[in-house]
């Protein structure tokens, strides 16, 4: 077996040991939640639970439903704490395989793009959804009783924490796509008028037919690609010294600057005698 087979299987048992490791942590996680799953599912559906009328509840049509909607939430809850150690076990596979400056690029990106996600989960849950289902309950007819199907809320509800999750990730898109130079920091201000339709057209397929949701959307997508804007413009500009080299000047190190104060000593001592 040739050095570089030997390479590449010794990877993959380490990738499997990475998985395996990661795995356990998400069903210890998951068996530790399981006794609790009714009170998550029931933390879930609070905003659409204090939107409905007096003595409503939501209803299940499937035989196992009630057993498995719970489950799925308590899995997704399982799996956002178990986020951290996850990619941990990412950063830990991939990290011996990059340069210094990749690892000092990469890890402030995974750390900040966990974070953000996990905050457009966050705003979706405590801003977004109260405001829609009001806004849908008003909306709705008095001759109407709502009665929401717990299956297609977790759908509906999943579908909004990606999309929110995902547009709070814009400004580490902006400043990866600016560190790489494939668009330079003028071409994103260019780009902005663009940016704000594609916001609203992106807001009006991904979120329900209103307007509250929609705009709850595009608003923070346009803000926040001006924030990676502003990122990008501070993470990218060149420090003094290479700004320096490209005018043509380099500043003297210290040792050059030593050896010059020593020459001018000596000639200041060579005039006086």
């Amino acid at each position: 077996m040739s050095t570089q087979q030997e390479t590449f299987i010794s990877h993959l048992i380490e990738l499997r040991d990475r998985l395996i490791r990661a795995l356990i942590a998400l069903v210890i996680v998951f068996v530790c939640l399981m006794p609790w799953a009714g009170d998550i599912y029931d933390i879930l559906a609070k905003p659409m639970m204090d939107t409905l009328p007096a003595g409503t509840n939501m209803i299940a049509t499937g035989v196992v439903t009630p057993f498995f909607v719970p489950v799925k939430v308590t899995m997704m809850v399982a799996f956002v704490l178990c986020l951290p150690w996850v990619l941990y076990q990412a950063w830990a596979f991939i990290a011996p395989g990059l340069y210094a400056h990749e690892k000092r690029m990469a890890l402030p990106l995974v750390a900040g793009s966990t974070l953000l996600f996990i905050a457009g989960m966050a705003f979706c849950y405590f801003f977004v959804f109260g405001m829609v289902f009001k806004f849908i309950a008003e909306f709705a007819p008095k001759s109407i009783v709502p009665a929401p199907d717990i299956e297609q809320y977790l759908s509906f509800v999943m579908s909004m924490f990606l999309a929110f999750g995902i547009t709070f990730e814009v400004p580490v898109i902006v400043i990866v796509l600016a560190k790489a130079g494939i668009v330079s920091v003028a071409k994103l201000r260019e780009a902005r008028p663009y940016v704000i339709v594609g916001a609203f057209v992106v807001a009006a397929i991904v979120t329900p037919p209103d307007v509250v949701s929609q705009l709850m959307l595009a608003i923070p997508m346009c803000l926040l690609y001006e924030l990676g804007i502003i990122l990008a413009n501070w993470m990218t500009k060149p420090a003094p010294a290479a700004a320096a080299a490209e005018n043509g000047y380099v500043p003297p190190s210290i040792e050059e600057m030593d050896k010059e104060l020593d020459r001018i000593e000596a000639g200041e001592g060579a005039d006086k005698r």
